[in-house]
């Protein structure tokens, strides 16, 4: 078991190590939101196509899954990181063409993205034991979470800072997006000569061979939880996308630079969630803990509304950033739960379950789209419907048939 233990150390760290990377830039995008709306004068609905642009790009989660069965999962990574910072690279061109010469980059490093993902995900649950992977992708997404706290203090320091004057100016982009682009252009070049397992098809962490169907497709509990990974984006993403406007329907006054500073609290709560989660989820079970935290999110959002509605601001806006600590395990344990018992299929399995995170391409224009014609307050309430069915998965969907 030591030995074991010994051999997966090294690979679950330098998994982690990516996952840091992946929440990093995936916030830094999503904090970039309404910095973009004010450099580009752009609507309810136009300032959202960041998200649609960069998780877009996880329609090709499937055929990337294909790619990582005849490649494995050090050359899909390599690839990852190549196409990132090529990504970076071309948006110091593609912002002087305006905003969709910009989006059009942001599209190249999103492939780069859900190639790590798609790879990472099952590769940390293969390295170990199937009892103890939702605590690993915890740990990993820990790291994660630790990006997305940082992450929006680099939007407001060195770009949005730096764009401040009589207008924002998206220029302000460059010089850090092409620091992202050679930092991964370095980790490319290390990561090319490190020498990674590659886990054995039909078999698990612990050397285990069982028998399985024949197909990813044939699981059930696999769909259902690609639905919910679509549902679970709407929440993560949905409250940073909103805030903005709803700190200033709660009466804030916050510009540009303070709202980022305080998104850092939301994404805090998940850094702190998931470390808490490395050892919670040691001793109870993924679905006891993602069914409570679903329906302890949905409590907050429900009184964070009343409170609001009642002029209680500063408590309205507590819990709305505060529902980032009941966000923090949804994904490792919906994604662990969706891939349970797929053994060799996993790598298909999680490209089937990465497609589902369009959900934040697709969900926060939708929610944008029912505020430009309903109201802000209306498109907040869809939250409720996305945690009601992540509730549904954990208490049901998630039982292997």
């Amino acid at each position: 078991m030591t030995n074991e233990k010994n051999k997966f150390l090294f690979p679950l760290i330098v998994m982690a190590s990516l996952f840091f990377l992946l929440g990093f830039i995936t916030t830094m995008n999503n904090s970039l939101i309404n910095y973009l709306k004010d450099a580009f004068g752009l609507n309810e609905v136009e300032k959202q196509l960041p998200n649609t642009f960069f998780y877009g790009a996880y329609i090709l989660s499937i055929p990337v899954g294909y790619l990582l069965n005849r490649i494995g999962y050090k050359r899909g990574v390599l690839t990852g990181l190549a196409l990132i910072s090529a990504g970076f690279f071309l948006c110091i061109p593609g912002v002087t063409l305006g905003y969709y010469g910009f989006l059009s980059a942001v599209s190249v490093f999103a492939i780069g993205i859900v190639l790590l993902q798609v790879a990472a995900n099952p590769y940390v649950n293969a390295l170990g034991s199937p009892e103890t992977a939702a605590s690993r992708l915890t740990l990993t997404n820990a790291l994660n979470s630790v990006a997305t706290v940082i992450a929006p203090l680099f939007v407001s320091v060195l770009i949005v800072s730096a764009g401040t004057g009589q207008t924002a100016d998206p220029r302000a982009v460059q010089a850090p997006f092409a620091g992202i682009g050679f930092i991964t252009l370095a980790i490319v070049i290390i990561m090319f000569f490190l020498r990674l397992p590659e886990i054995k098809e039909g078999e698990t962490g612990e050397g285990n061979v069982k028998n399985y169907k024949s197909s990813a497709y044939k699981y059930p509990h696999m769909w259902l939880g690609s639905l919910a990974i679509f549902f679970y984006m709407g929440v993560e993403i949905g409250i940073p996308s909103f805030f903005a406007d709803y700190s200033a329907k709660l009466g804030f006054d916050f510009n540009g630079e303070m709202r980022t500073k305080l998104l850092a609290y939301y994404w805090a709560g998940l850094m702190v969630g998931r470390l808490a989660g490395i050892f919670i989820l040691r001793k109870y079970a993924a679905r006891q803990i993602l069914s409570f935290n679903a329906v302890m999110g949905a409590f907050m959002i429900l009184l964070s509304l009343i409170l609001g509605s009642l002029n209680m601001s500063v408590v309205a806006m507590v819990l709305f950033l505060g529902t980032g600590l009941m966000h923090s395990i949804m994904w490792p344990c919906i994604y662990n739960l969706a891939l349970e018992d797929l053994g060799p299929h996993s790598k298909v399995g999680s490209g089937v379950i990465a497609t589902s995170v369009i959900g934040a391409a697709l969900l926060p224009i939708l929610m944008g789209g029912i505020q430009r014609g309903i109201g802000l307050i209306t498109a907040i309430c869809c939250l409720f419907i996305y945690y009601a069915y992540i509730t549904f998965f954990a208490l049901k969907g998630s039982r292997i048939r």
